[in-house]
């Protein structure tokens, strides 16, 4: 492992912070408990820093000192997410939440400290040419923070000429890092299917339209559209998460909710999913005597890594870590990032980095996950490596 000892160093204080953040944990847009602490550090640095893009947005700007015509002009982005989750923390920690029901259980604490870390040890050195942009984004799970950065002129702002994103991946060992070029997160969509039917005395249902049956024809109906419409090499999940109807046990309710979510790489495959399910809803709700509305919603592309960079973001890695421990072949992941907006208008590569053990249920979005502290040095230290060798 070639952690750079400078990084090293820093452990104890990038832990810090790590704790810091852990402690106080806040949702979309709101975080200001992280963005004051970014911002002071940077500042301290002497890092141009300037704040407010999503309301709790940072990005501070390094130039570096190296004189390299070929470089000099080149500019990259490193983009870490700063928001925690809407899960009450199951750990006993002494740096554990301090706010009720709301927890850093995805690790964006860990991703911002090796960031921070990362623009401290640039800021310090300035051992390259060109410019690095760092960027403390808001609002990663599920309002799209990503894209209100890059709506209100982040490449405007500060261009960049690539982007790079990075998380941490538990059940992979510290020190082992996976990518792949082409799409490696998928398309985040969501649904809501409202069925009117007629309510009526369960005794007597032949006098109502029962939406509750229609519902559960529904739910069944719609696996296949991955079994029966999708060609089988081109995934697509579609999960239905939420069922709300009725009130008692006698009455036939007259409405029945159901929501959930739709996984996807391709948009030709995203487009037929919704066209179908479309169908089946209706086809479905007319046949059962009741009638249906399906509001879909597209909230976050596919995460796609572009092939240029995605060979830069391994050899950075593969310095760290040694080739052996960096696998480029990874296979995609059907959880969503809203780091694809910024892939959008600027090619990149989103790499994930091993987080240690998952077991016990130490995995993201899970009440009991912890950051583990030890890749602190490794991820800053990517950073690093990553912003020298393209700048």
């Amino acid at each position: 492992m070639n952690v750079i000892p400078g990084l090293q160093n820093m452990h104890a204080e990038m832990t810090d912070w790590r704790h810091k953040l852990h402690a106080h944990p806040q949702t979309a847009f709101e975080e200001t408990y992280a963005s004051d602490l970014i911002a002071a550090c940077l500042e301290s640095w002497g890092v141009e820093t300037h704040r407010g893009l999503a309301g709790t947005g940072v990005v501070g700007t390094i130039r570096g000192s190296l004189n390299d015509p070929e470089r000099g002009g080149r500019r990259i982005g490193l983009r870490a997410d700063i928001d925690a989750l809407d899960i009450t923390e199951q750990n006993d920690l002494p740096y554990q939440s301090v706010y009720p029901g709301k927890m850093h259980a995805c690790g964006h604490d860990g991703h911002t400290a090796m960031l921070l870390g990362a623009a401290g040890y640039l800021a310090k050195t300035r051992q390259f040419s060109g410019t690095v942009h760092v960027i403390f984004q808001p609002a990663e799970e599920n309002e799209g923070g990503g894209r209100v950065m890059v709506e209100q002129g982040l490449f405007d702002l500060f261009p960049c000429d690539m982007i790079f994103g990075m998380h941490n991946w538990p059940g992979m060992d510290v020190g082992q890092f996976a990518l792949c070029s082409g799409p490696i997160m998928a398309a985040f969509d969501v649904f809501e299917i409202i069925v009117q039917g007629r309510g009526c005395h369960a005794a007597m249902p032949h006098v109502g339209a029962d939406p509750v049956v229609a519902s559960a024809q529904i739910v069944s109906a719609l696996q296949t559209i991955a079994s029966r419409n999708v060609n089988p090499m081109e995934q697509v999940v579609v999960s239905v998460t939420q069922i709300h109807g009725g009130d008692t046990w006698n009455v036939i309710p007259g409405e029945v909710q159901l929501r959930g979510t739709v996984r996807t790489f391709l948009p030709a495959v995203q487009t037929l999913t919704e066209q179908r399910m479309k169908t089946i809803v209706t086809g479905i709700a007319a046949a059962m005597g009741c009638s249906a509305d399906v509001d879909y919603q597209r909230r976050y592309p596919a995460t796609v890594n572009t092939t240029a960079e995605t060979s830069i973001a391994a050899s950075a890695a593969a310095d760290i870590a040694g080739k052996e421990n960096v696998d480029l072949q990874a296979i995609p992941c059907m959880g969503s990032e809203d780091f694809a907006f910024m892939l959008q208008k600027c090619p990149g590569c989103y790499i994930w980095a091993g987080n240690g053990p998952s077991s016990e249920g130490r995995v993201l979005h899970n009440g009991r996950y912890n950051f583990n502290d030890d890749l602190l040095p490794v991820g800053a230290s990517y950073w690093v490596r990553l912003a020298e060798s393209c700048v």
